[in-house]
């Protein structure tokens, strides 16, 4: 006898609210300017992506609202509690709900967003809502092999390198050879309870720094 599978639903087009960050459906209107303020000129943002960098704001702009409307993937502005401004994009996207399956991916952060609490708490308010409030079994994160900094990433944040599918794709002109990773939802306590730590205010000091590392939490060796 087969065993019924749990009704599984569809990212929401929520706002997530976080500590540091505010995860909140892409609004070409509302982000765009923003968001065009904090990547300008960082043509290195999309070395690794099928897309970018944009001659002028109003190319990048209508590329924004053309995403916007996209249900898989299904974009968010990360917005920094600390300025109220968007400075990066998150999505969630190939939805597998039979299997309970579902990527993060086309994520970008602007440089002043980068390795700061907000772009931490934007991955863990994404794993929560697909493993807490959908009942996901697998979160998955995929990169090109040759970006260092993603797969690094992965690892911090406590997804589990799972090997490189060789010519996997063809981006921008060349191979891509994808890395991937994944987090599973027996993991998922311990990684949320290493988030959470990671992320209360008294993991800071008053300048800002760490006390203990999200890696060090997640018993990874990167920092």
């Amino acid at each position: 006898m087969t065993t019924p599978q749990p009704a599984r639903g569809l990212p929401r087009r929520d706002v997530f609210q976080g500590r540091t960050a505010r995860l909140e459906p892409l609004d070409e209107a509302r982000h765009g300017a923003a968001l065009w303020q904090a990547v300008q000129g960082e043509d290195s943002l999309w070395s690794f992506m099928a897309y970018g960098p944009w001659r002028d704001e109003a190319s990048f702009r209508a590329w924004l609202k053309e995403r916007q409307t996209l249900t898989d993937p299904l974009y968010f502005a990360v917005v920094d509690q600390a300025t109220d401004e968007a400075a990066g994009c998150v999505t969630l996207m190939r939805f597998d709900q039979p299997n309970g399956v579902i990527e993060v991916g086309h994520i970008f952060f602007a440089p002043r967003l980068q390795r700061t609490p907000a772009a931490s708490e934007s991955i863990y308010l994404l794993a929560r809502h697909v493993f807490d409030d959908l009942g996901y079994r697998r979160f998955e994160w995929k990169c090109d092999e040759g970006n260092r900094r993603s797969k690094h990433a992965a690892l911090r944040f406590g997804f589990t390198f799972e090997g490189v599918f060789r010519q996997h794709m063809i981006t921008k002109g060349r191979n891509r050879d994808t890395a991937w990773f994944s987090m599973l939802d027996s993991e998922w306590p311990m990684r949320r309870q290493a988030f959470e730590r990671w992320l209360a205010a008294e993991n800071f000091d008053d300048g800002g720094y760490q006390r203990q590392s999200l890696s060090a939490l997640n018993g990874v060796g990167v920092s």
